[in-house]
């Protein structure tokens, strides 16, 4: 066989299997020409091996066999295409299912935080507790605002990252319990609220909020989302639905992890605001607004690109792939 014609008469075919290849979309007349030409060129490499296996033409044919193979078994995307489909369709599309339960999360957690601040600041017996009046005077007075600036910036926003990731991630992990949770919401409603009612017994409420909101406007949510996520796996268990409860576990909590690693970005947001905006020496309009941008930033985030990926079909969940699905057994 004359190798020299035998490219120069099925090249056009090779070319076009290339061409098919590497485009994202096919038509359905294009998969069918894809599907035929792939069987014509193996067919041409079949030729070509028995021939001479070892020409450069058997190993080019290969390469263009292994290149439309991978597009038609349904390839791995490239590492970017991963991350952006995370960010643009899995997160949001997990935060937006939950953002209903994040709500009532918070609402349930400020009115706690807000029982417990009334009883600390209005009980002689909670505030003996918690200290002498020399403690007391020099925490509202000082300690408080300190706290924020006592250590380098960077290292207070690391550590108040890590921390706050941490608990996120546990609040997801261990959410399945249904008692993790609510003792985590519990814990920092009251240590939030009772140091709120200490700074209002000592005439700095408004200190007390000028320090808390800026960057607790989103990091507050953030525990509120991680919650909600939790609570959310949890009742996957509780109330599967149609499916059993492993299902609707394994579903949820694939879904829902999400949440944990999408928040890790958020709340490093957040410990960066903490660390270089609550206490600088901005005006309190312009840290606030910066918190509530952070914020506001968060919910278009989650409302518009989740409606939109939510719409789509998008869950958070992994694809079917990487899920492990396997083809029903008859």
């Amino acid at each position: 066989m004359d190798l020299d014609a035998f490219v120069a008469v099925h090249q056009a075919d090779w070319q076009r299997l290339d061409q098919l290849s590497a485009r994202r979309r096919l038509t359905g007349r294009e998969i069918d020409e894809f599907l035929t030409l792939y069987e014509r060129v193996s067919t041409h490499l079949s030729m070509v091996r028995s021939v001479e296996p070892e020409a450069v033409v058997s190993a080019d044919l290969s390469a263009r066999l292994s290149r439309a193979r991978t597009r038609f078994t349904g390839a791995r995307s490239g590492f970017l295409e991963d991350v952006a489909q995370f960010f643009v369709v899995s997160l949001p599309a997990a935060l937006y299912r939950i953002r209903v339960a994040t709500v009532v999360v918070g609402v349930l957690f400020c009115a706690a935080a807000l029982a417990f601040g009334v009883w600390a600041g209005s009980s002689p017996e909670v505030m003996r507790a918690m200290g002498s009046d020399e403690d007391l005077q020099a925490y509202t007075q000082h300690r408080f605002v300190d706290y924020y600036s006592e250590n380098p910036a960077a290292s207070f926003a690391g550590a108040v990252w890590t921390n706050n990731a941490l608990i996120a991630a546990l609040c997801v992990a261990f959410g399945i319990t249904g008692l993790y949770v609510p003792y985590v919401l519990f814990q920092n409603a009251a240590g939030i609220g009772m140091a709120g009612g200490l700074m209002a017994a000592h005439g700095e409420l408004d200190t007390f909020f000028l320090y808390i909101l800026p960057h607790g406007f989103m990091e507050l949510t953030s525990v509120f989302i991680a919650a909600a996520a939790g609570l959310r796996i949890f009742w996957a268990w509780v109330a599967p639905g149609r499916r059993t409860r492993i299902a609707a576990l394994a579903s949820e909590g694939r879904a829902l992890m999400t949440v944990a690693l999408g928040l890790v970005p958020v709340l490093l947001v957040s410990g960066i605001v903490e660390a270089y905006v609550t206490p600088s020496p901005l005006p309190h309009w312009a840290r606030l607004g910066i918190g509530l941008g952070v914020l506001a930033a968060y919910w278009a985030y989650t409302l518009v690109l989740g409606s939109r990926a939510v719409s789509g079909g998008a869950t958070g969940d992994l694809d079917l792939y990487d899920a492990g699905a396997t083809a029903p057994v008859a």
